[in-house]
């Protein structure tokens, strides 16, 4: 992974330093709180509910064993012992005091890491496949394009105060697990007569008004990346609207002004820009490909082994292929039954940062479904590291299963949240808890969102639940046959809203009709909607609550 340069650690330095001296003055009254919001949120810093979050930044999901032990350590003394990965790839710290939120943010630079840009309306964390660099069908690690952003990127003088906040995903694979195609700006690394490029989507995005995100470029020259990034964020920093925050995303200025007339004028803008802005030096690629250079893998004949049930289970579920036949990636999840989705404990963040280390080439990432890799386990291990998970109470053998579920912090914790989204989490997943029925029901992926903001992703779930506020009643809407991969689709609305003591039903209800609706136990809920479409579902949540009523 990226390693800090010097320039890298004397920014941060100064950085904490400079916000060190904000936090007194907001402490001792020199400062407002009106005054001092937008310089704790370039700090990663919100007012939720209860207490301040910080959201620290994980780039591209990327991290080693002593980032992971160091915030546990932060977990521990500062903040109430755990932590909660998002869908961001990021981590989120639920109660810090603000006096103590500096010396948080010197900690995490001890280790290289930080939280800017983890909010404001600007160029957020850059998110990539969380199987970077140990997938197979891979065109090239897209973590260096990805790292190459992050550097652009940081502390951009132009685009500090964008419209609205902006986000950028890559993926290399064919196979899209970043999501690109609901991102500001998508990329997809592709080889074409034996040079690799880019795709280029933008103004994809959820929340009030979802969009799938629109190729811009079906090619582009790896040369030209920064120069057309430039393009685009600056047709949109002069063209985004700015006299209304839900209109001011890149969604809506391709919408309102249409694809072909936009690309135009980013091609106009990168015409002039590519002029200007020089290529990318190559010993600047060179280092960060260094940082990116695969490990020195083990090449240990594999031993055969016959695992128990529930070994068995975790395999089954929990195993990702890896590029090498003697290797693969190992998801653990952070879903456990009746669990928060997310949260992990700082005795766990120890576990998983020890395995990464004895086991996994010291390397770890997080995943924008709100669980964690271990990106390069060999064969042999897998015992090892089951026992090891297990213990921990990280061994959930429920990887893309019914209990695997997305799910914001909600009205628990969030200010903007209309709705719980936690309990609902907990709710289904103990009614699914049994592995058993999971793996009878097959891939499902259930997404929660507790407000418009859709930070859950419910458009793109196979059931997606968002949580509203009707006249001070929590009522939840259900789409079905939302998809966030290559096959990009968003959910259609079922109908009318349901209370909160009728939504795990109703869930309930749609599974009971996807088993009886599968043509074979191999079709899976999303391939069943495809095929039967939404009226056999909205027959068994509506025709059996009508029913109840009457």
């Amino acid at each position: 992974m990226y390693a800090y340069s010097e320039f890298d650690r004397d920014f941060l330095r100064a950085r904490v330093a400079e916000f060190r001296g904000q936090v007194a003055r907001r402490l001792d009254g020199s400062l407002s709180e009106d005054e001092f919001k937008p310089l704790r949120l370039m700090n990663g810093l919100y007012l939720q509910l209860h207490a301040y979050m910080l959201r620290v930044a994980i780039p591209y999901g990327t991290l080693s064993g002593a980032q992971m032990r160091a915030l546990a350590d932060i977990s521990e003394r500062w903040d109430r012992g755990y932590g909660h990965f998002t869908t961001r790839q990021n981590i989120q710290f639920n109660w810090p005091r603000l006096s103590d939120v500096p010396d948080m943010l010197e900690a995490l630079a001890e280790v290289g890491m930080h939280a800017i840009q983890t909010s404001g309306n600007c160029i957020r964390n850059v998110t990539a496949d969380h199987f970077a660099g140990a997938a197979a069908g891979e065109v090239e690690d897209p973590r260096l394009t990805a790292e190459l952003i992050r550097q652009w990127s940081t502390d951009h003088p132009e685009f500090a105060y964008l419209p609205r906040k902006f986000k950028v995903a890559v993926t290399a694979s064919e196979q899209d697990r970043a999501v690109i195609a609901f991102h500001d700006i998508g990329l997809r690394l592709r080889e074409r007569d034996g040079e690799i490029g880019y795709q280029v989507v933008i103004g994809g995005g959820l929340g009030r008004t979802p969009f799938i995100g629109k190729e811009v470029r079906d090619w582009l020259p790896k040369r030209d990346l920064l120069a057309y990034l430039e393009a685009i964020l600056r047709v949109y920093n002069l063209g985004g609207r700015r006299d209304n925050k839900y209109k001011a995303r890149i969604k809506i200025l391709v919408h309102e002004t249409g694809l072909e007339e936009l690309r135009a004028m980013i091609e106009a803008e990168f015409a002039t820009g590519r002029r200007l802005l020089g290529d990318v030096s190559p010993e600047v690629i060179a280092q960060i490909a260094k940082g990116f250079a695969p490990p020195a893998f083990r090449d240990d004949p594999v031993v055969p082994f016959s695992p128990g049930p529930a070994f068995r289970s975790f395999l089954d579920t929990n195993l990702h292929p890896h590029k090498r036949a003697d290797h693969v990636s190992v998801t653990v999840s952070t879903k456990p039954i009746g669990g928060t989705p997310g949260d992990v404990t700082a005795a766990q963040m120890r576990v998983l940062a020890d395995l990464a280390k004895q086991f996994g080439y010291d390397e770890l990432r997080i995943s924008h479904e709100q669980n964690v890799i271990l990106p390069h386990i060999h064969y042999n291990d897998l015992g090892a590291v089951y026992e090891a998970l297990a213990q921990a109470g990280l061994a959930t053998a429920n990887v893309g299963l019914v209990s695997d579920i997305i799910a914001c912090p909600g009205l628990d914790y969030c200010a903007l949240a209309t709705a719980r989204s936690i309990p609902i989490a907990q709710q289904i997943s103990t009614l699914f808890g049994d592995i058993d029925a999971q793996h009878d029901i097959g891939p499902l992926k259930i997404k929660i969102s507790g407000c418009i903001n859709a930070c859950g992703h419910h458009h793109v779930g196979h059931i997606g639940i968002l949580g509203l506020d009707r006249a001070g009643v929590e009522n939840y809407q259900l789409t079905l046959g939302g998809d966030g991969t290559e096959d990009a689709a968003l959910g259609d609305r079922t109908g009318p809203g349901f209370a909160y003591d009728e939504v795990v039903p109703a869930v309930e209800r749609l599974i009971h009709a996807y088993l009886a609706a599968r043509e074979t136990t191999d079709e899976s809920f999303l391939q069943t909607y495809r095929r039967v479409g939404l009226a056999p579902f909205k027959a068994a949540l509506y025709g059996e609550r009508d029913a109840a009523a009457a």
